[in-house]
């Protein structure tokens, strides 16, 4: 078992890492790596590897509350709707039923690929070619949605069905590989979907409720006999970190994928994974 000593300046770092990366589509598993390794931390240790998912839960909770008016109405159109047949028209419930059902594949992809997740796939090989590779699937949805926009016909969040969300969860399963980004692939699946933006983005959201929830507190109770070896203390100062920082981005991208497209996060998925395929390429820095 690696024995990792965990201070409070690495556990810094890397809330603020997870805070700024979750969210956006350039992916927080990939960057979360890249740092633990420039960290001098193992970035294959099984405890490493929880800690990672478990400060999630500071971006669950900012995401929480930065939506919680519209997570309270969600669910309370899916209550009435299990009762009311005039519920059921109204999109709020259609909405809340496209997270719910968009949430279940990615949650069974975690569990039965759990050890293919935490063992071979925590490689920067991985992460550099999913940074890379992913960002064609980026591309090619931006332009459908530049297609659709010039033609008006993109739906909106009131337009979303159960279809969009099954979809949506599906290709979220591809986030399980680090360096793809699960912002990236929902939100990319959400614009090939026909769907605008800004919905897309919101809907990227609400789905990382359950998924990360999910995820951290699996990851947590495997692994529940390493973390102390960590230190409560650092593990609540990345925590706290990571819910600053994530609200922030949450506020940013809103704002940002209103009037913007996602090339520019394009552009730095695909900088950042060819430096790092020529670190790894000359030996400077190792894999794993």
């Amino acid at each position: 078992m690696n024995v990792v000593d965990l201070s409070y300046f690495q556990a810094i770092v890397l809330g603020v890492v997870e805070g700024l990366t979750e969210f956006l589509p350039v992916s927080s598993t990939g960057h979360l790596t890249i740092t633990e390794k420039l960290l001098g931390l193992p970035v294959d240790a099984p405890v490493v590897t929880a800690y990672t998912v478990i400060i999630q839960f500071g971006a669950i909770v900012a995401t929480f509350l930065y939506f919680w008016r519209k997570i309270v109405r969600l669910f309370m159109a899916w209550v009435r709707g299990l009762t009311s047949a005039e519920a059921r028209a109204h999109h709020d419930y259609q909405l809340a039923w496209a997270v719910i059902v968009g949430s279940i594949p990615v949650g069974l992809a975690g569990y039965f690929l759990r050890n293919l997740i935490t063992g071979d796939l925590r490689s920067l090989w991985v992460v550099a070619a999913a940074l890379i590779l992913w960002s064609i699937v980026m591309v090619i949805a931006e332009r459908r949605h530049d297609v659709l926009d010039k033609r008006g016909v993109q739906r909106g969040e009131g337009q979303v069905t159960l279809l969009d969300g099954l979809i949506i969860g599906s290709v979220q399963c591809f986030s399980l590989i680090p360096g793809v980004s699960r912002s990236g692939a929902t939100i990319s699946a959400g614009l090939l979907r026909g769907i605008d933006r800004v919905t897309a983005t919101e809907l990227s959201f609400y789905m990382a409720i359950p998924a990360l929830t999910a995820g951290g507190a699996f990851q947590a109770i495997e692994e529940r006999s390493n973390l102390g070896q960590l230190g409560y203390g650092p593990m609540l100062v990345g925590l706290l970190v990571a819910f600053v920082v994530a609200y922030a981005s949450i506020a940013w991208l809103l704002k940002f994928v209103a009037n913007n497209s996602l090339m520019a996060f394009v552009w730095y998925r695909v900088t950042v994974g060819t430096i790092l395929l020529i670190l790894l390429g000359t030996g400077t820095m190792a894999a794993t």
